[in-house]
């Protein structure tokens, strides 16, 4: 038997946010048993915490969705930091995660955690009427003053940028959407507004629809927004995401970005943490 958590993340309310689930002593599974998990919850993401491969991270995580290992995540990145911090396998404060996009800094305290994205990337501009067309919406509705494209700070989203209404009456092709951006983990559509943004996540791709709190796309988002000056070129900035409420699952993602030159340099996306459940898992045959 296997012990599990079941931990509602990025909310400070009980079945809001992201749900993940945190699956313990899995340091013997292959592989193959681990995705069988992630499949089983079929949550956004199952997170296995294990112990580090190097002496300067102080706890390494395997993040799956139900169709592939991820090698960041956001909100399994803040779920897991916290859940181990409850049970004192690691300390409150700041300590480092040993993940497949490397060493992030996590700060943890009772409420919530916050992790450092990876490294920041700006990827190719996108056609804006492209990617609305798969998901319901049109040249009408898109941003006239930010260019859609691709944007990582650990894992590539793809993010269209619209006029305040799309957001909510997006209606995602999955076969669509999975074609268009399948060189990145999902869609983003997003709404700008200052200091604020309005975010669906789609990413069929990986097994999920959509995600009512995306951490990872929170962080990319943030070196989105500075390659296209909508975030000052230099400094630290804050941006408020709020996302889900379309599924139900109102969730709020605070986002950090430090900048240089008008290239963003570092990121961190931080949340609420509330525990659901508990139980024990059967291990595979």
């Amino acid at each position: 038997m296997l012990r599990y958590d079941v931990v509602d993340v990025f909310t400070d309310r009980a079945y809001a946010g992201n749900p993940l689930a945190v699956v313990h002593g899995a340091e013997g599974l292959p592989t193959a048993a681990m995705q069988a998990i992630a499949a089983e919850f079929h949550l956004s993401e199952t997170a296995f915490p294990l112990p580090p491969t190097t002496d300067e991270a102080d706890y390494r995580v395997r993040i799956f969705t139900p169709a592939r290992e991820l090698p960041f995540a956001g909100h399994p990145s803040v779920g897991t930091a916290w859940v181990l911090a409850r049970d004192r396998v690691i300390s409150y404060g700041e300590v480092v995660q040993e993940c497949g996009a490397g060493l992030l800094p996590v700060a943890v305290d009772s409420v919530g955690a916050g992790v450092r994205g990876g490294t920041p990337e700006i990827g190719p501009r996108r056609d804006g009427c492209e990617l609305a067309a798969t998901v319901g919406l049109t040249a009408d509705d898109l941003d006239p003053d930010v260019v859609p494209g691709i944007a990582a700070a650990g894992i590539p989203f793809a993010f269209l940028p619209v006029r305040a209404p799309a957001v909510a009456v997006a209606r995602p092709d999955d076969a669509a959407v999975a074609a268009a951006t399948a060189d990145t983990t999902g869609l983003g559509v997003v709404a700008l507004a200052p200091g604020t943004a309005h975010l669906r996540m789609f990413g069929p791709q990986v097994g999920v629809p959509e995600d009512p709190a995306t951490g990872s796309a929170a962080v990319a988002l943030g070196v989105f927004l500075v390659d296209r000056g909508v975030l000052p070129a230099d400094g630290t900035s804050t941006v408020t995401i709020a996302q889900g409420a379309e599924m139900g699952r109102p969730s709020r993602l605070e986002v950090t970005v430090t900048a240089r030159g008008g290239v963003a340099v570092e990121t961190m996306v931080q949340g609420q943490v509330v525990p659901i459940a508990r139980g024990d898992l059967l291990t595979l045959p």
